[in-house]
């Protein structure tokens, strides 16, 4: 498979899209019988494994259970989140959940809070022939309807995502001349590329990387920080769900970062795919442009009436877009209306630029696919790389690309459905981060009162490398 990609990606043997071309290090248990060897393991085309000994004997094999911890450790996969066994990270648990509080009594039920991505909600929306705010609507109806309490938005975690990223970029780019990591800012939304950079190049990278978490995690915090505190809740005893369009994110929220030891609970605790919510829809036998719409929460939701906003910029979360508007007007006077992508080596790499006289003031680029990455990291090391700021996503095409997404119908190419999905996206209203007098709200009433510290942990987040290792099983996270 690895066929297909650069010859680069050919020789670290990584692939360009969410599936792993390398064996999992840990895939069998093997059973070792008295007075036998084995010679080989065979693997059928079912992925049914085979224990082959000397004399011919064959042995069906028991898959190993990898627990996150294996998989964390690992370095041989990089975003193959998808293809790891993580037992409690799927729809089925949030099933479980739902069945569980309907027989526990009123002081043993938890608060079960479901959190969606924009980019969920278009991939939704172009298989059941709707806009994405309609089926916000419906996805909200169809959620409380199993149990739910509470559904949001991440598109109202994400204003703090972009304000935060804004922040950091302007201290990064005073600070240039002295700090020569500070250039270039690469964006860490995307968990597959931070998974890559802490196992691939360590602390080389890590210092370039942004800071501020993202919108998933920004929601964990919102939702077991502030509106824990708002309930009168233990964090314990909300139950908190992300709909996500990349099984990567799965592995994002299982990080010990995002873990709350005061209370013993994560700030997500399961991450579930757009795929996974048509099973659902699915499963209970429910389609899902049928169901009645009801009100959107309006309390973490980026909402306008009863439209969901979104943010300008593209289908990954517009931090370019963002970035470089907020920059150009408040370090050169600038006020960018439109910026102008220039593609490069290929669709996946566009670069922005702002020239005053002849000379450019800022350059910025989106990286997307690991064959971009690639090359931005390996002109990073040769001291090459122009840029002052660098959108990078870990799939081709970015966020509305994502493995999590819904795939394509049997009369529909993929092209066709991404571009639909992106259509969609884009049909909802922008807004501006800075704009959002709800989010300026609870930074001057939240934020504040936790602290500058505790608020820098509730906004921000720290990266990890990780070492090589002949067997990377034994290393905790």
């Amino acid at each position: 498979m690895a066929a297909q990609f650069s010859g680069v990606l050919m020789l670290t043997d990584l692939d360009d899209f969410i599936t792993p071309s390398q064996a999992c290090v840990k895939p069998v248990k093997l059973e070792k019988k008295p007075g036998k060897s084995v010679s080989k393991i065979q693997i059928e085309d079912d992925g049914s494994y085979f224990q082959i000994d000397q004399d011919g004997g064959k042995q069906k094999l028991e898959k190993a259970k990898i627990t996150l911890n294996d998989c964390l450790a690992c370095s041989g996969c990089v975003t193959s989140a998808e293809s790891v066994l993580i037992a409690l990270q799927s729809h089925e648990e949030l099933f479980k959940v739902l069945r569980d509080n309907k027989l526990a009594s009123a002081t043993d039920q938890v608060v079960v809070v479901v959190s969606v991505s924009p980019q969920s909600r278009a991939s939704l929306a172009a298989r059941f022939g709707m806009s994405s705010s309609e089926t916000g609507r419906r996805l909200t109806s169809f959620l409380k309807g199993l149990g739910v309490h509470h559904v949001f938005d991440t598109g109202f975690s994400r204003t703090f995502s972009l304000l935060e990223s804004q922040q950091e970029f302007l201290e990064r780019f005073q600070r240039r001349e002295q700090d020569k990591t500070a250039l270039p800012m690469l964006t860490s939304s995307c968990p597959g590329w931070i998974c890559y950079a802490e196992k691939t190049h360590g602390e080389f990278i890590l210092p370039y990387i942004s800071t501020a978490r993202s919108p998933q995690q920004m929601m964990g915090s919102l939702v077991k920080d502030y509106f824990a505190g708002a309930q009168g809740l233990n964090p314990r005893q909300i139950f908190h769900v992300a709909v996500m369009p990349c099984y990567d994110k799965k592995l994002e929220a299982s990080r010990p970062d995002f873990y709350l030891e005061e209370t013993e609970t994560r700030e997500v605790d399961l991450v579930i795919t757009s795929g996974e919510v048509l099973t659902m829809l699915e499963q209970e036998k429910v389609i899902l442009n049928e169901v009645e719409a009801a009100p959107l929460d309006e309390l973490f939701s980026n909402v306008k009436g009863n439209e969901l906003l979104s943010h300008a910029g593209g289908g990954s979360g517009g931090y370019l877009h963002h970035v470089f508007t907020h920059t150009a007007k408040h370090l050169f006077g600038e006020e960018v209306k439109e910026l102008t992508y220039k593609t490069l080596k290929n669709k996946d790499f566009q670069e922005v630029t702002l020239e005053r006289d002849g000379e450019v003031l800022l350059r910025f680029a989106a990286a997307y696919g690991f064959r971009n990455i690639q090359n931005l990291v390996q002109k990073l090391k040769r001291g090459k790389s122009q840029y002052h700021f660098v959108e990078v996503m870990a799939c081709p095409s970015g966020s509305l690309n994502g493995g999590g997404q819904l795939k394509a119908l049997p009369d529909q190419s993929s092209k066709e459905l991404l571009q639909q999905v992106d259509q969609l996206y884009r049909a909802e209203m922008p807004s501006v981060p800075e704009d959002d007098a709800r989010v300026k709200e609870l930074y001057q009433t939240w934020l504040q009162s936790a602290g500058e510290e505790r608020a820098r942990g509730l906004l921000r987040t720290q990266y990890h490398g990780v070492e090589k290792m002949s067997s990377g099983l034994t290393a905790k996270w």
